[in-house]
């Protein structure tokens, strides 16, 4: 319970990153695999002609270790999905694993350093990430 509390406030403190950067957003959309948020919605997402590179499915998880692989079930209309974290540090072969999977890590700035660097590896920070999805949308 207690775990799922933080995650559940880590949720929301995405959530008002992204309501505070003007960029539109459903939480707990109701698609397959029911992702944590949906960038910029469900009708967008459902939209064949939409194109998939202004759509963004967003996995939120305290900690990632084998739970990383349900983030696969969640929104299979894009290849690529972005999973927020805020775990210190990783594996580089977990990472690679997620990196092949089509999985990109969003870890806050204050982490970012405790991950191995690699230039075929992505790994953004917060701030980073809410650019990217402000110029999509």
């Amino acid at each position: 319970r207690r775990k799922s509390r933080a995650g559940r406030s880590l949720e929301n403190h995405v959530g008002a990153l992204l309501r505070d950067a003007g960029i539109p957003h459903v939480v707990r959309a109701d698609i397959q695999g029911r992702p944590d948020i949906v960038v910029p919605s469900v009708e967008a997402y459902r939209d064949p002609g939409f194109p998939e590179s202004r759509l963004f499915v967003i996995a939120v998880k305290t900690t990632c270790r084998d739970r990383w692989r349900q983030v696969l079930e969640e929104g299979p209309r894009v290849n690529r999905r972005y999973l927020v974290t805020t775990q210190r540090g990783m594996s580089i072969e977990q990472m690679n694993l997620m990196h092949a999977a089509g999985i990109v890590l969003v870890v806050p700035k204050s982490v970012l350093s405790e991950y191995p660097a690699s230039r075929k590896l992505e790994v953004l920070s917060l701030a980073q990430f809410l650019v990217l999805l402000a110029s999509a949308v």
